[in-house]
């Protein structure tokens, strides 16, 4: 049975040349890179190999790339680290006794100190949890939040977030790349309003880096977020572009590493792979994003033609889309390569998953399974699809190796699939007898995958 791997958003191959850089630092070159002895010398000269490799890639300069763990810890250090820098600014001293009030808003009331305003943040509706999560706990500690709407194709226009920036704003982060529509952002045009109303910007680049040039010093953002994983190096490495000049309190303290912005000793074997995994991306980058969007394209001009009711999500070729959210307009926003993502309606994403791994096909969904309640993409439900359709998506997300035999497995195998399981579906039932198979009865309604964060 062929193997087909379309899943490289959830984790991606190692590259040789990563795990080679890696070996040492899981052996004889053990040693702390914060030691002063020999045995720190040669894991603290890999650190700072690896931090030009990394920040080369994104044309930044080493000094401001800032080592992490994975790409849900930059985003958070972005997003609660902005929002801690600025409370002394505000009128709240972290110093003062009143340093543990649960609401800095409330602190001033009740216990004499003022805050000026309270301090918002602005974030598009379709982030990763990683970022609106944090949003999240900040609303609930006295800051205003302000989700952005996308259109039909997850697209920030660029007046709805000049719309959302207030007086009190202090942030605004918009991702570069979605991970599971796989729309481009407009980030140099975002970032340049950001900063007319002298706000900071920070974008995660997971979904980008490593299928999409980036240039942070042309696009303008304050700071990034990018994992190992998106060059095809190991997990548990990330890093954090800060841009030069910006300065955030660490969320992690008791020691000095990566100048006091993240404490605890460096995993080096992983970094070191990062490194060098960014250093062939930087060269093999035009090449692979080729193949990927060949292959991709393939799917947008074929599937439609096998398979009957399916909707792409997000920008896609014109002519290859069935069926659009009423009142959208197309955008002509970009796609990163080799990400194609897929509403087959009458069927739940997570039945076609299971099939497809029984014909040797990984690839995810957009919606997530739970014991009491099946939840639609809370990014799907930004861009106006129903919950029932949202929970019919699939996503493929190819890689550098991937190929046209893949291609042509999965276009061969979806469609029977499909139609064996609208056999089993009640609405393909009442879509047959010319019913309205998404018609909502009271009590019926789906729960969202994400509370908006929205006043």
């Amino acid at each position: 049975m062929p193997s087909v791997y379309f899943d490289h958003a959830a984790a991606a191959p190692l590259l040789p040349e990563a795990r080679e850089a890696m070996l040492p630092f899981l052996g004889e070159e053990f040693g702390n890179p914060a030691s002063l002895h020999r045995h720190g010398d040669k894991p603290r000269a890999a650190i700072e190999a690896a931090r030009a490799q990394v920040a080369a890639l994104i044309n930044a300069r080493p000094d401001d790339i800032v080592f992490t763990s994975s790409a849900s810890e930059s985003n958070n250090l972005a997003i609660k680290g902005f929002a801690l820098a600025k409370l002394p600014a505000l009128g709240h001293d972290p110093k003062s006794p009143e340093r543990d009030s649960p609401r800095p808003a409330e602190a001033g009331r009740n216990q004499g100190q003022s805050l000026r305003f309270r301090p918002h943040i602005v974030v598009s509706a379709i982030e990763h949890v990683s970022v609106l999560e944090p949003a999240r706990s900040l609303k609930k500690l006295g800051f205003d939040v302000t989700e952005v709407p996308v259109d039909s194709e997850g697209v920030v226009h660029p007046d709805k977030l000049e719309a959302a920036i207030k007086p009190e704003t202090i942030l605004v982060s918009v991702m570069h790349a979605n991970y599971e529509v796989g729309t481009v952002q407009s980030i140099k045009e975002l970032a340049a309003i950001a900063h007319k109303h002298k706000v900071p910007f920070h974008s995660d680049g997971t979904a980008a880096v490593g299928r999409i040039p980036v240039d942070v010093a042309d696009l303008g953002v304050d700071a990034y977020t990018f994992p190992a994983m998106s060059v095809y190096g190991p997990k548990g490495a990330a890093a954090l572009y800060l841009r030069r000049g910006t300065r955030i309190p660490s969320l992690i303290e008791g020691g000095f590493q990566e100048k006091n912005r993240r404490a605890g000793t460096e995993d080096v074997a992983a970094i070191a792979g990062f490194g060098a995994a960014a250093a062939v991306t930087k060269t093999k980058l035009p090449e692979w994003s080729a193949t990927m969007s060949k292959l991709a394209q393939r799917i947008f001009a074929e599937l439609p033609g096998k398979l009957d009711h399916v909707i792409f999500t997000g920008p896609v070729p014109l002519g290859t889309r069935s069926e659009l959210p009423d009142n959208s307009v197309m955008s002509r926003a970009d796609r990163v390569p080799g990400q194609v993502s897929v509403v087959v309606e009458f069927v739940e994403g997570e039945a076609m998953l299971l099939f497809l791994d029984d014909e040797g096909i990984a690839a995810a969904s957009g919606s997530s399974c739970s014991a009491k309640t099946l939840k639609a993409s809370h990014v799907l439900l930004a861009m106006g699809l129903p919950h029932t359709k949202a929970q019919s998506s699939l996503v493929l997300t190819m890689g550098k190796d991937s190929t046209e035999a893949d291609v042509t497995h999965f276009i061969d195998k979806l469609p029977p699939i499909a139609e064996r399981l609208r056999q089993m579906s009640p609405l393909y039932a009442k879509f047959k007898k010319g019913e309205d198979p998404y018609a909502v009865k009271p009590g019926d309604e789906c729960e969202d995958e994400h509370e908006p964060v929205q006043e």
